[in-house]
């Protein structure tokens, strides 16, 4: 049986789109040829699918990288290249993906919402075919794919159920979800019996059905870091409403009031809106009390918070007293509320990160070279659609140069005239006014 895991980071990252190809054609009967460089093939996407058969982050336990294909090279006589493979990554439903240093919702995988596009692959680059004008009929350049986007995110599990059982452990909530319905989770009387959110779905005669989920039990100080139950409290997040199940008799020396305090206060710390859901307490083990329901305590729980519009009910999981009452009026209570599931809303969007970086560049000097360096997607973006040994293309990349503040980028670190500037394997000597051609120290091959 797979280790319950409800979160992991993992790193995604899309394909790369294939380059464009350089080439020209060589026919017989076509005497002056041209160009023939087909395109670059699309990346491939990671789309994440939710899967029925799955309902632990088990497989991402520890973390690793999935990558997309990347796509293929365009090449000669226009063929272009081949579409990389959409990466696949299946994850149990209720799974909320979150990019990694902001914890921003990317998407929540429950609801309608069993498949969603996270990265989306670059685009491939156009061929030279593309370039060929009346006066440049043998453009020597072709476009660079668009880059792959990487991103680190994190998954975490928040299990899909109308009501969540809440309390310390060991009240009696793994029993309870045994009794009211099909769940067979672990009993023993010892702490954090429960390792892992059991669901278990509540069948009434008469009345409508829901599903229960019996979060691991709490301490104080557990929305700060304390004990085992602090790594479930995003479970409960998705509730409608709560049983929140006490040790009526005491078995332990702690007061039940106390512990009902102690646990809501956890839960609005963690999250104020979860401490707002409508809640039931359940005093238990009243089995164990003098005089079982009438006792002195049920009624002291009962006077604290039946005012405060909470209903109590006293309930013994051994002997089933009060559970079905409480059922019923949980069914009631579910019947009057809004239908509407808690869907986590998108915050962060990929797509947005993905132009923000095409439009990055960096200006800096390398001392080991002696040279001015120019780098970055925009600018290895815009070498694609220009072409530098032309008078007109260069002019036109000058102006580029200096329209997007990269020539004040340049002054501001001291350049002068004639010295060298280095962009992907161009180099040329820099002048402010520039009318002259570049002079390449290490040019690019082209397929002729």
């Amino acid at each position: 049986m797979p280790v319950f895991v409800d979160k992991a980071k993992i790193f995604i990252q899309s394909g790369k789109g294939g380059d464009g190809h350089i080439s020209f054609r060589r026919e017989k009967y076509v005497p002056n040829g041209g160009p023939d460089g087909g395109d670059g093939g699309k990346g491939g996407d990671v789309i994440f699918v939710v899967d029925e058969g799955i309902n632990t982050l088990s497989d991402f336990h520890y973390g690793g990288k999935y990558k997309a294909e990347n796509g293929e090279d365009g090449n000669k006589r226009r063929c272009h290249g081949k579409n990389g493979a959409d990466l696949y990554i299946k994850v149990p439903e209720g799974t909320v993906i979150k990019e990694a240093n902001s914890g921003k919702v990317i998407a929540d995988m429950s609801g309608d919402n069993r498949e969603a596009v996270i990265l989306k692959g670059g685009k491939g680059g156009n061929g030279n075919m593309h370039y060929a004008t009346s006066t440049m009929q043998a453009p020597k350049y072709a476009q660079p794919g668009q880059p792959a986007i990487s991103l680190e995110v994190m998954l975490e599990l928040k299990v899909i159920a109308d009501v969540g059982l809440v309390g310390f452990p060991n009240v009696g909530k793994s029993t309870f979800l045994s009794k009211v319905s099909n769940a067979k989770p672990k009993i023993a009387n010892y702490h954090f019996t429960t390792l892992s959110p059991m669901l278990g779905v509540v069948d009434l005669a008469d009345a409508r059905g829901f599903v229960v989920a019996d979060i691991p039990g709490l301490i104080e100080g557990a929305s700060e870091g304390a004990g085992l139950g602090h790594e479930f409290l995003r479970h409960v997040e998705r509730t409608r409403m709560m049983i929140h199940v006490v040790d009526a008799a005491s078995t332990e020396g702690r007061d039940p009031i106390e512990d009902i305090e102690a646990i809501n206060e956890e839960l609005k710390n963690y999250n104020a809106d979860i401490s707002k859901k409508p809640q039931v307490i359940a005093a238990n083990k009243i089995d164990m009390l003098p005089d079982g329901e009438n006792d002195e305590m049920i009624q002291k729980i009962r006077d604290k918070y039946e005012p405060l519009g909470v209903k109590v009910f006293a309930t013994s999981t051994l002997t089933g007293k009060g559970i079905q009452e409480l059922l019923y009026y949980v069914s009631r209570t579910l019947s009057e509320m809004p239908e509407q599931k808690v869907v986590f809303e998108q915050e962060f969007f990929p797509e947005t990160m993905a132009r923000e970086n095409d439009e990055a560049y960096s200006v800096f000097y390398d001392d080991e070279t002696s040279e001015y360096v120019i780098e970055g997607p925009k600018i290895e973006k815009m070498l694609g659609y220009t072409n530098l040994e032309s008078e007109k293309g260069f002019a036109f990349f000058q102006k580029f140069l200096a329209d997007n503040g990269i020539l004040d980028e340049l002054e501001k670190l001291h350049i002068g005239e004639g010295d060298t500037v280095r962009m992907y394997g161009y180099s040329f000597e820099y002048y402010r006014n520039a009318d002259t051609q570049p002079v390449y120290d290490d040019e690019e091959e082209t397929n002729e």
